[in-house]
C-alpha cells in the first residue's frame, strides 16, 4: 500500500520534471544542420521559420540536411539565402562514375504547391534517346543561353554533351541531347524514350563575365523569403533580436525569445504569448493536468482490482517529372 501511494506521487512529480526539460530545451530553434546554416525562412524544428516550408528540411541523426519532395527525400549540398537557391544531390541520376552503364533513374518531383522552383540555371541531359520518339537535332549556339527563343527539339550539338563535367570522354559513342522543359508532362515523355538524364546546375563563381559560372552536377530549386514587417522587428536587435517562427497549431506569427514567446517582438512586453505550447515538445497546462489525472484513475483502479487483468498526394499537377 505504502509504495503503491509512493509511485502514485512520484510518477507525476517526475513526468512534470522530464516534460519542463523537454519545453525548455524545444523552445530554441537550431541554427544549424552539420555545416549548412539555418535561417529564415527554414527551420529543422517545428514552430521555427516561416509555416510555407514546414517539415520540408529535415535534418538527420548523423547530421545530413535533407530535402522533402512528393519523390523520397535528397540531400542538401548548400542552401544560399543571398541568392535564394537550395542546391541539393539526386543519387538516382546519371554521374560520371556510371559511364555507359545507364541505370533507371527514379523521377524528381517537387510540389508545386510549396514556395520551392526549379531554377532556370538547370540543365538537363538526356542519354540514348530514341530517335523515332524524340526530336533530336543540332541547334545554334545561342539557343544555350537563350532557350526560349528556340524550338523545343533535344540539342545534340549541346556545349555540356561535348564537355561533360568532370568526364567529358565517359560515354564513349553513347548519345546525348540537352533539352529544357517547358512543362511537366514534357518531361515525363522524355524520360519514357530515354535511358537516363542527369541534371547540371551553372554555380556562379561570383566574378566578372564572361567566366563567372561552372557547370556541376546536382538540382538547384530556388525559393522566396516571405518579408513580413511582424519579423522584421522580432529579428531587430534593438528590440530583443529574436527568431521568427509560428504557432503550430494556427500557424500565426511568433517571435521567439528567450523568456518566451510573444506576437510581436522580445522587449514587447505586452505582446507576451498567453499559451506555453508553440512548438513541438513544449507542455501545455493541460497536459500536465492529464498527468495527475491519469496517475489518479490509475491508481483507483489498482486498488479496486481483485486480480490481475491482462489485454489480449501526390497528383500529375503537382510533380515536376
Amino acid at each position: 500500500m505504502a509504495s503503491a501511494l509512493f509511485s502514485f506521487i512520484l510518477l507525476p512529480l517526475l513526468t512534470l520534471h522530464l516534460l519542463t526539460l523537454t519545453q525548455a530545451k524545444t523552445t530554441q530553434c537550431r541554427t544549424s544542420c552539420g555545416q549548412i546554416p539555418i535561417n529564415y525562412p527554414f527551420g529543422i524544428d517545428d514552430g521555427c521559420g516561416s509555416p510555407y516550408y514546414r517539415h520540408i528540411l529535415v535534418c538527420s541523426d548523423s547530421g545530413q540536411l535533407e530535402l522533402r519532395t512528393p519523390s523520397g527525400r535528397y540531400p542538401v549540398l548548400n542552401v544560399s539565402y543571398t541568392d535564394p537557391h537550395i542546391l541539393i544531390h539526386d543519387p538516382f541520376l546519371w554521374n560520371c562514375q556510371d559511364g555507359n552503364n545507364f541505370r533507371p533513374p527514379r523521377p524528381f518531383s517537387l510540389d508545386a504547391s510549396t514556395h520551392f522552383r526549379l531554377s532556370p540555371q538547370n540543365d538537363y541531359l538526356f542519354f540514348n534517346c530514341s530517335a523515332d520518339d524524340v526530336i533530336m537535332e543540332s541547334k545554334p549556339m545561342f539557343c544555350e543561353r537563350f532557350p526560349e527563343q528556340c524550338d523545343s527539339t533535344c540539342d545534340t550539338s549541346s556545349y555540356l554533351c561535348r564537355q561533360l563535367p568532370g568526364c567529358s570522354s565517359a560515354l564513349h559513342g553513347s548519345s546525348c541531347c540537352s533539352y529544357y522543359p517547358k512543362g511537366s508532362e514534357s518531361l515525363r515523355m522524355m524520360l519514357k524514350h530515354c535511358a537516363t538524364y542527369t541534371s547540371v546546375y551553372w554555380r556562379n563563381l561570383g566574378v566578372t563575365p564572361a567566366y563567372n559560372q561552372v557547370p556541376e552536377y546536382g538540382i538547384r530549386v530556388d525559393f522566396d523569403i516571405p518579408v513580413t514587417t511582424r519579423c522584421l522587428w522580432c529579428q531587430d536587435g534593438t528590440k530583443g533580436g529574436g527568431t521568427c517562427g509560428f504557432d503550430t497549431q494556427t500557424q500565426d506569427f511568433l517571435c521567439l525569445c528567450e523568456k518566451g514567446n510573444v506576437t510581436t517582438y522580445c522587449k514587447d512586453q505586452s505582446g507576451q504569448h498567453s499559451r506555453a505550447a508553440v512548438v513541438a515538445g513544449s507542455v501545455t497546462a493541460v497536459s500536465v493536468a492529464g498527468v495527475f489525472v491519469g496517475g489518479a484513475v490509475w491508481y483507483l483502479k489498482k486498488l479496486r482490482a481483485k486480480a490481475p487483468v491482462t489485454h489480449g498526394v501526390q497528383t500529375n499537377d503537382n510533380r515536376l517529372f
